[in-house]
């Protein structure tokens, strides 16, 4: 199927996810919210038929300002299955249309991906053996360096807030056997070309591995042993960064949470967190439905909202669609900003 991109718009591909979760009623609320920015293309990659039979349920229970998808442009890609109901079939469903996703958004300039939550069970089941979207797309991609950056934009203040992530979908145990300096420089080379998107002179935090930053090796040696000489070393090479850690994690967000809410707080332009939960806490807890996840040093922009499918409430029409609105701004936000506008 071929989309010409009218009048050199900005074009967001959006693929739907898995379908037996709130993928197909979030998307069908942001559209047809009076937040959606206009003069935007979309394209939805997904089955036609599974939003059609959404919209109308959802119609039943009495929503308003939902998008149609018969004015919808949609990518109605068919997956053949023995039982199209069960998780086995929403899951390779699910893969198939963000890997066509990719495939069309490497063809169009001034796009950008958005993609609708997933369950990794359910891949795992279908076959597909990837931690997540963002590996995925990193294959995909051929990126040999991308991050998992978390992303918000405070409706108070208008400050963005960014967490990055060293490491991302790795057991806990896992961390400090994969935490390394190279790892450490690479995050924050990624960090600072985002950055410097918006900030000519950005000050980044860098949260510790261990409790209190390790308390000078009482409670824990990877700092003293290699992270602080880690962040030393790249803040020499990069003077127009101001870097400030390792950090206390119990602390490290605390300022986070007061650029949130007041405009004349000191404001940072982002925080490097060690592991998922260490990032994603604070995230959540301080940025509560705006947050976005994005992956960076992609070819183009992705990035999808800050939580799963939502099994347990599907169907009933109360999914919050706030964070796939974010997600939708932000990618054309971002793809403004981009260096990358008009290269792929």
């Amino acid at each position: 199927m071929n989309f010409k991109n009218t009048n050199n718009k900005y074009k967001i591909v959006l693929s739907v996810g898995d379908e037996s979760g709130v993928g197909p009623e979030i998307i069908l609320k942001a559209l047809g919210s009076h937040e959606m920015p206009e003069n935007i293309d979309f394209i939805l990659v997904g089955s036609k038929n599974k939003l059609q039979n959404t919209y109308t349920h959802l119609k039943s229970l009495g929503l308003q300002n939902l998008a149609n998808p018969n004015n919808l442009k949609i990518h109605d890609l068919k997956i053949s299955s023995s039982d199209n109901e069960s998780k086995v079939s929403y899951g390779n469903s699910s893969f198939y249309y963000l890997t066509k996703a990719i495939e069309i958004v490497k063809k169009y300039h001034n796009s950008a991906l958005v993609t609708g939550p997933i369950c990794k069970k359910s891949w795992s089941l279908a076959g597909h053996y990837f931690a997540g979207q963002t590996e995925v797309l990193a294959k995909l991609c051929r990126a040999k360096n991308i991050g998992m950056l978390f992303t918000a934009k405070s409706p108070i203040t208008g400050w963005r807030f960014n967490t990055l992530l060293a490491t991302t979908h790795i057991p806990l145990c896992e961390v400090p056997k994969r935490l390394n300096t190279k790892l450490i420089h690479s995050k924050l080379d990624l960090f600072k070309e985002f950055c410097n998107k918006y900030s000519e002179k950005p000050t980044l935090k860098v949260a510790g591995l261990n409790p209190h930053a390790g308390e000078e090796g009482i409670l824990g040696h990877e700092e003293r042993d290699w992270l602080n000489d880690a962040l030393i070393a790249w803040n020499e090479k990069n003077k127009d960064i101001r870097l400030l850690g390792p950090l206390s994690p119990d602390s490290c967000w605390n300022s986070s949470a007061k650029a949130w809410r007041h405009k004349d707080a000191e404001k940072h332009d982002g925080i490097l967190a060690m592991y998922h939960d260490q990032g994603l806490i604070p995230m959540k807890v301080i940025a509560l439905n705006y947050s976005v996840n994005t992956t960076i040093g992609l070819p183009f922009i992705r990035t999808s909202p800050d939580h799963g499918t939502g099994f347990d409430i599907a169907g009933k029409g109360i999914a919050q669609s706030q964070s796939m609105i974010e997600a939708i701004k932000t990618a054309i936000e971002m793809t403004k900003h981009s260096r990358l506008l008009n290269s792929h």
